[in-house]
């Protein structure tokens, strides 16, 4: 994998994550819960991403 799509991969994950940040605490809970599962079924699954082409 390349710098370059590991750069984007980060930088979208750090823009959801200011994202939520900017929440209220309780709706912050939630959305970090949803950033988890996301993330646990895609390492779950082993589904290839865009960026692993």
């Amino acid at each position: 994998m390349s710098d370059d799509r590991e750069t984007a991969a980060d930088a979208e994950l750090i823009g959801r994550l200011r994202i939520i940040e900017e929440q209220p605490l309780e709706t912050r809970a939630e959305a970090y819960a949803a950033v988890h599962d996301e993330l646990a079924r895609r390492l779950e699954s082993g589904a290839a991403t865009p960026t692993d082409e």
